[in-house]
């Protein structure tokens, strides 16, 4: 029996059930000590002195340590601007300012409190356009200052971190032979990622190497982190990895890692760090806010000519990862749909807040929300069927994206919208919603009543209702991985890497499945080993929706290594060619001859005490796919590897007496190369469409001059169980010669094209544009206000 696409247990799932396992929250260690970072209180100001004293009188705090006392340099991703704490001034609220050491966690928490800093506040730059508007102060006056990695050019600019231009000079030719041009302006706010165990450090130093324990979805870009920080090389850092309670892109980066392990080396003892609740809000690496304008050149009969796209995205008061970011909108305008010639440009701003950074899907939710309202936008200007229009203008197989990609599987797509149409037909939503707006309409007057009464009157339940789609590209995130393989003398498997396990199952599940079906055993009987850098070859985390392609395909080209030396073993041990062998269930048998057999444990016996342990390694990047370096200036990231099809379709109703949106019904088709897992993918697809959701009708990550309004969650508005209806999912297989038995990327796209689809569908239930999220039911009133 095959172990791809069937649903075995998670190898997680029994600790975690039973709370057994170790998440980073959970660990102690003997003699350690308790950490807590003071933080500034302002957004933006000139820090005069900091008294150490009120926290130096709390009974069991050891020290009070100031920019004086730590390593005085800049370090980051890409850009240099970032120090280990803040010398002269700050940048953010939350800012670190200060490390308090205590014997317990109660007194360095309570030390934290206590730090009272004299700091001189200035008004801070609250927003990009506050950032670049004319004669705007510096978010860093020293900006031009900062090393950027690899000394390359990313149009860096004073508040600007960085900016990617695309433009093939014949835009203007074609605007003015248009017919009409469609213009629209899309905002999006902030998304915190809401993961429950908080961000931790557990560190320790011993002869001359630092070791940190953690809960990280990128190990070995920790490691380099704090090795930069540090001022150390990688090899004196070594990252354990333990389970994850959540990250959504959150705990990619450094956070507390490096203070811990700084005072490790100081104090000789084990030093544990660990945000409050508080902390990881002012502090998050949130999705970033943003501002697209778009503008598009049509002809009458839909042809779209060209597009010009302006975007502006909030970088907070660091680079983080926000250069390489900006070159995703390339990828977005301009790919799934024929769109002419386009030019785009692409803005990352400094301002005076906590530093943006990676949340599922990266740039995805908020630029498919402005390209697909501007698809309905330019349809509802000519008068066209949204759907009908979105079908003439696909692209088709062998289209090139705009950084001269060529996408050799649009007709995936195409299939899509004929899947979804079958499932939840478009011409009879449309008519039956508009004969209910009809009804609604007529008894207009009346929308003060409460609804029973207007169904009284034959009025229906009184809501408008409304359908939207959004479709997309996305990718599956190539970096490297690797993975040992090595066969057990009891006949098991056990995968060692630090490829780790979020939550998606990716490793808990699929990982174990293509090792199994390589080596003919039962998933139950391949182990996956948690991450340690100093035990395992390279791996870029758990992001992208890169695990089960990038490692899966690692581990296959392992496995097969094993199965060869297993065969070739158990042919010695049979007298019997190697091809004429199979392995089934864990035993290998010569072909017709059953009774000839060996287990995998005998083989596997028999090989270490004569030739030494089975056992093989094997490493896969994807590659680049063929593109124009030449297509932008300022593009970090240059193709879009193992793109993966998506369309979403959403039903909605809105209460006009309130605002209150409700999805009655939500359709997802999404392409995934090869279902390893079924059950783990449809998870995956409810959890995106969840957040998603979130994001366009509830979520609130606000912010009042550089400080944010929302601290608890119960204020933040995370939609709950009853908010979130079952999603109806078609999964399309098209297997990637590349992947590890045709597998792609499926946890990360199905939160990208939710907003835009929930946005169309509620725009066309009111009859009136929704192009600034969070849809709120105040909005929802606004904008019905607005087109009466």
């Amino acid at each position: 029996m095959s172990a791809l696409g069937v649903n075995p247990p998670r190898s997680d799932a029994d600790a975690k059930l039973r709370g057994e396992a170790v998440f980073g929250a959970d660990l102690v260690r003997p003699g350690m000590l308790w950490a807590a970072l003071a933080r500034s209180p302002v957004a933006a100001g000139q820090i005069r002195a900091i008294d150490a004293g009120p926290a130096l009188e709390i009974d069991g705090v050891l020290e009070v340590l100031t920019a004086v006392d730590v390593p005085d340099w800049r370090t980051g991703v890409i850009v240099s601007d970032c120090p280990f704490l803040a010398v002269d001034y700050v940048a953010y609220e939350g800012e670190p300012i200060a490390i308090v050491v205590a014997d317990n966690r109660t007194a360095a928490e309570a030390g934290a409190s206590a730090v009272v800093p004299d700091i001189k506040p200035i008004e801070p730059i609250s927003t990009p356009e506050q950032a670049l508007a004319p004669g705007a102060r510096f978010v860093h006056s020293a900006w031009n200052r900062y090393a950027v990695a690899g000394g390359v050019d990313i149009g860096r600019d004073g508040n600007v971190v960085a900016e990617v231009i695309h433009d093939p000079g014949d835009l203007d030719a074609a605007f003015a032979v248009a017919d009409l041009v469609v213009e629209g302006t899309y905002r999006t706010p902030r998304q915190y990622q809401a993961h429950l165990e908080p961000k931790m450090a557990l560190a320790t130093f011993e002869s001359g190497r630092y070791t940190i324990e953690v809960s990280h979805q990128y190990p070995f870009r920790l490691r380099d982190r704090v090795a930069q920080i540090l001022g150390v090389t990688p090899s004196a850092v070594r990252v354990i990895g333990h389970h994850i309670g959540g990250g959504f892109g959150a705990k990619l980066d450094v956070s507390l890692e490096a203070f811990a392990a700084l005072l490790a080396r100081r104090y000789r003892r084990p030093i544990r760090m660990q945000h409050s609740a508080l902390e990881e809000r002012l502090v998050a690496p949130c999705r970033a806010n943003a501002l697209v304008s778009v503008r598009s050149a049509v002809r009458r009969d839909g042809t779209i000519l060209a597009t010009e796209v302006e975007i502006v995205s909030d970088s907070g008061a660091y680079a983080n990862n926000g250069p390489s970011l900006s070159a995703i909108p390339m990828f977005v305008f301009g790919s799934i749909y024929r769109v002419g010639t386009a030019r785009i440009r692409t803005r990352n701003v400094y301002t005076n807040t906590a530093p943006t950074g990676a949340y599922r899907g990266v740039n995805g939710p908020w630029l498919v929300f402005a390209n697909e309202r501007h698809m309905d936008a330019i349809a509802d200007a000519l008068g066209l069927d949204r759907r009908e229009f979105r079908l003439s203008s696909l692209a088709q197989d062998g289209h090139l994206m705009r950084n001269g990609q060529p996408l050799e599987q649009v007709s995936i797509l195409h299939e899509a919208f004929e899947r979804v149409d079958e499932l939840a037909p478009w011409r009879d939503i449309v008519s039956r919603n508009a004969e209910q707006r009809d009804i609604v309409s007529r008894n207009a007057e009346q929308r003060d009543i409460v609804s029973r009464q207007s169904e009284q009157r034959g009025g229906g339940d009184g809501l408008l209702r409304g359908v939207g789609m959004a479709a997309a590209i996305w990718l599956t995130n190539p970096m490297p991985g690797h993975a040992t393989v090595k066969l057990n003398e009891d006949g098991t498997a056990t995968v060692i890497t630090s490829a780790t396990e979020n939550g998606s199952g990716a490793v808990a599940t699929a990982l174990r499945q293509i090792a199994a079906e390589s080596l003919g055993l039962a998933a139950d009987q391949v182990l996956v080993t948690m991450p340690d850098t100093d035990a395992t070859g390279y791996d870029s985390g758990s992001q992208g929706s890169r695990t089960t392609h990038v490692v899966g395909r690692a581990i296959a080209d392992a496995s097969a290594e094993v199965r060869r030396q297993v065969l070739d073993r158990a042919s010695q041990m049979l007298e019997a060619a190697p091809e004429d062998l199979v392995i089934t269930d864990g035993v290998v048998t010569v072909a017709g001859v059953p009774v000839a057999s060996l287990t995998l444990g005998q083989v596997a016996q028999a090989a270490t005490w004569t030739q030494g342990p089975i056992a093989a390694g094997a490493s896969y990047v994807t590659p680049t796919p063929p593109h124009d370096p030449m297509c932008a200036t300022g593009m970090l990231i240059k193709g879009w590897p193992t793109p993966t099809y998506h369309l979403h379709q959403a039903e909605i109703s809105v209460d006009p007496v309130t605002g209150r949106v409700t999805v009655e019904r939500y359709v997802v088709c999404q392409e995934v190369g090869r279902a390893i897992h079924p059950d783990a993918i449809a998870g995956q697809i409810q959890g995106g469409v969840a957040q998603g959701l979130g994001f366009a009708l509830s979520e609130r990550v606000d912010l009042d001059h550089g400080r944010y309004v929302q601290r608890t969650f119960k204020e933040h508005g995370l939609p709950l169980a009853a908010d979130v209806p079952k999603v109806e999912m078609i999964v399309m297989e098209h297997a990637d010669p590349a992947g590890p038995y045709g597998a792609k990327g499926a946890a990360e796209p199905p939160v990208v094209p939710v907003a835009a689809a929930v946005a169309n569908a509620v725009a066309d239930a009111i009859g009136a544009p929704i192009d600034t999220l969070p849809i709120t039911p105040e909005a929802v009133l606004d904008a019905l206000e607005r087109a009466r």
